[in-house]
């Protein structure tokens, strides 16, 4: 098991991308009402660990995110797709010109909306 906030890379090989990214983000506690800072830096923390990785591979010029930690993690919806578009905007800002393109890929229409909602200027 690899800890939160790392990175490590492997070959695409049969998959339509030439490499696969792996992280672990937070696993959240279901009792908390609201993600504390810790709780979300160490979610950033996975999403920068794996925009670093990949501005070192010359190859990777795009990159796809999942919903890091939304899943059996039970990180809240909302607060992690703002963490997710914070931390990226940020790294790409800080990091000029290192890829063209990164797209937050979703699985469920409520994670559509709230994606859709936040990158429109909602809360």
């Amino acid at each position: 098991a690899e800890a939160t906030g790392y990175a490590k890379i492997t070959r695409g090989y049969h998959l339509p991308a030439s490499f696969v990214l792996h992280t672990v983000g937070p696993i959240y506690p279901t009792d908390e009402p609201q993600p504390s800072w810790e709780d979300q830096a160490a979610l950033a923390s996975s999403y920068r660990a794996c925009l670093d990785l990949a501005a070192r591979i010359p190859a990777i010029r795009s990159l796809a995110f999942c919903c890091i930690s939304t899943g059996v993690f039970g990180f809240p919806r909302i607060p992690a797709a703002q963490v997710a578009l914070y931390t990226v905007n940020q790294w790409l800002s800080e990091h000029p010109n290192t890829l063209d393109r990164v797209i937050f890929n979703v699985f469920r229409a409520d994670d559509l909306a709230i994606y859709q909602s936040l990158l429109s200027g909602g809360r």
